[in-house]
């Protein structure tokens, strides 16, 4: 596998440590630190680009804060698809009709968007980054420069090269005091948050083995036909994303990462490497990407192991759970979804075992506590950066899909410092730029060979040297 250029020793000490608590943002405890905070008549204003389901789910949480947290107003909007644009904005301002003040001129159409909504911000207001995670460090040096806090979504990367990217322009969010929360909202359950309190004051003892399954029929744009007659191709890609590797590192790291994560955060500590199996089965006319199933065995440093199991096939058993086994134990991280979490540990490594601790009642809606958790940082000037760990998730999910798409063994090191870039033109593409993904001659877009193309996830063919 390629290399290129390794992280500086300070980075990667950074990179690599783990991160138990909610904020992760130990680095700037103690330290005196500026305010970043706008407060317009003590209205934080908010801008989203990218107005697709999980944009508009972001801003309803920005929304739904308790004012006595804060109080925050949508000025501003951004996405290439008007459509998407017209049904979030809709959405939103039945909702929250005081709250969202995003006139015509206000809601910006094109690559540029994303710029000319954080142009209406002040320093220390905050703008939400929901596109496809391939233009993420475009949108988050934009932030930077003009001051902004953030909540982006996850993954933060599809590649090494913009792992990279986002841990150089995180050094420059951290010296100005930013505030930024990235959308693994797992981290912020509080009934996940006292399981790993319990595992970390020795319940369940040694974390040896942690399990976690998503198993679904196809859901969102994980299949995808080919596009139609005379649609653009770079818009078609974007608005499949999940069908395309360099968009959002496919249907892999924009689903499995919120299983990876919480399995991670149980273990405290990221794995070093990962292989795995998987294949493309009854996919017919579908162009997508992906294979229809994975499984993927992670090792940690001491020899635990995490098993991953992820479909998206129809007719097939289901399953959406995590859990860690320990020498005195079984935890359970989540079942039956991301929440809520019926968090318990069992004195044996079965659910028919005795129940030693039961989470208490029913936990809040951890999308709404990730926010409320960034208001409050915000509003008291508390460390608040979760880049990092956003960053690790990213690329440890990413360890995994590549694995299985080059079917070999991958270090995470490997990854982090691989060479190929998914999308090198992201600060450059416009509404007619050529997708960064091309058809080969054969007119079909290139997909993963494992053990014959062994080096990176796909190989582009390109016609004029074929």
């Amino acid at each position: 596998m390629t290399k290129s250029t390794e992280l500086s020793s300070s980075n990667r000490r950074d990179f690599i440590k783990t991160t138990g608590s909610v904020t992760a943002a130990s680095v700037l405890a103690g330290v005196a630190i500026p305010r970043v905070h706008s407060a317009v008549d003590d209205m934080t204003q908010i801008a989203v680009v990218g107005a697709g389901g999980r944009g508009t789910g972001a801003a309803d949480n920005a929304l739904s804060v308790p004012s006595d947290i804060a109080r925050n107003k949508l000025v501003a909007m951004a996405d290439v698809s008007t459509a998407k644009m017209d049904n979030s904005y809709k959405a939103l301002k039945r909702r929250h009709k005081d709250n969202v003040d995003v006139p015509a001129d206000r809601r910006y159409i094109g690559f540029d968007g994303y710029a000319k909504a954080m142009d209406n911000l002040n320093k220390g207001d905050v703008v939400i980054f929901t596109t496809p995670c391939a233009f993420r460090w475009v949108h988050y040096k934009k932030a930077i420069d003009k001051g902004l806090n953030v909540f982006m979504e996850k993954p933060l990367c599809p590649d090494g090269p913009t792992a990279r990217r986002m841990l150089a322009l995180n050094d420059l969010a951290k010296k100005k005091n930013l505030k930024v929360g990235v959308g693994l909202m797992c981290r912020h359950s509080r009934a996940r948050g006292e399981l790993f309190n319990r595992i970390k004051d020795g319940e369940l003892g040694d974390i040896n083995l942690l399990r976690a399954y998503r198993l679904h029929g196809p859901v969102a744009s994980c299949y995808s036909l080919p596009p139609k007659k005379n649609e653009s191709e770079l818009l078609y890609q974007i608005r499949r994303f999940h069908s395309f590797i360099w968009a959002s590192g496919g249907s892999f790291s924009d689903y499995f990462i919120h299983n990876i994560d919480e399995c991670c955060w149980m273990k405290d500590a990221w794995p070093v490497k990962a292989q795995g199996a998987g294949a493309r089965h009854y996919r017919g006319d579908y162009v997508d990407q992906n294979l229809g199933c994975y499984t993927v065995e992670y090792t940690f440093a001491d020899g635990a192991k995490l098993y991953l199991h992820g479909r998206t096939m129809p007719g097939c058993y289901g399953d959406f759970a995590s859990y860690a086994h320990g020498s005195k134990g079984l935890g359970i991280i989540s079942k039956n979804g991301h929440a809520p979490a019926p968090c318990k540990i069992f004195k044996g490594q079965s659910m028919k075992d005795p129940v030693a601790w039961a989470y208490p009642g029913r936990e809040t809606n951890p999308y709404q506590d990730e926010w409320n958790d960034l208001m409050t940082a915000i509003r008291e000037n508390k460390p608040f950066n979760e880049v990092e760990r956003g960053v690790m998730a990213s690329v440890v999910t990413a360890a995994g899909r590549f694995a299985t798409h080059t079917g070999q063994e991958v270090t995470v090191d490997q990854v982090l410092n691989h060479d190929h870039d998914l999308c090198p033109n992201a600060d450059q593409l416009m509404m007619d730029s050529p997708a960064p993904l091309q058809t080969n001659p054969d007119g079909k877009y290139p997909v993963p060979q494992p053990g014959i193309i062994k080096d990176r996830e796909y190989l582009q063919i390109d016609a004029d040297k074929a």
